[in-house]
């Protein structure tokens, strides 16, 4: 039986995560390239997952990348396409991204800001014109990089903690 009733959690669970997906406050988001942002909303550690938000407030390419897991992502505001694909992903636009695809972001010139929810798992590695590795992301990348940045712009390393589970 059960030591919980309905309406309340578990002991060992995690604390849930409600929060404003774009917040109010700009230093929340943490830049990642020139005109390129990301928002955390959830880390997860245990299991090498993030889930947030890109933004890009110019025209251009993101670095070309594969996930060796599945990527979802759903497109807030703007747009946005993959050179080596010919759809564009739209306001309202669900995009799976399967295991292993190789592409590169690009945000067209008619297009001020784009904003996309992203779930990662594992990791992007960054990629070279011949497929060789120059980088990589993953969730603790990603938490290093928001500890920095909130210190940096004054709302504490810790703030971060918040998104992590």
């Amino acid at each position: 039986m059960y030591s919980y009733m309905k309406g309340s959690t578990h002991e060992l669970a995690s604390l849930e995560i409600a929060i404003k997906a774009i917040p109010d406050d700009p230093r929340v988001w943490v830049p990642q390239a020139p005109n390129v942002y990301f928002r955390p909303m959830f880390l997860n550690t245990l299991g090498g997952q993030w889930c947030n938000l890109l933004k890009v407030t110019r025209s251009g390419i993101l670095s070309r990348h594969v996930h060796p897991a599945p990527v979802f992502g759903m497109v807030m505001k703007g747009k946005w396409h993959y050179f080596e694909h010919d759809w564009v992903a739209e306001e309202g636009s669900f995009v799976f991204e399967p295991p292993g695809e190789i592409h590169t972001l690009n945000v067209p010139e008619d297009c001020e800001e784009m904003i996309t929810f992203f779930n990662i798992s594992g990791c992007m590695v960054y990629l070279d014109k011949d497929n060789k590795q120059i980088g990589y992301e993953d969730v603790f990348t990603k938490i290093d990089m928001c500890r920095a940045h909130y210190d940096k712009v004054g709302l504490g390393a810790d703030y971060v903690d918040q998104f992590i589970r």
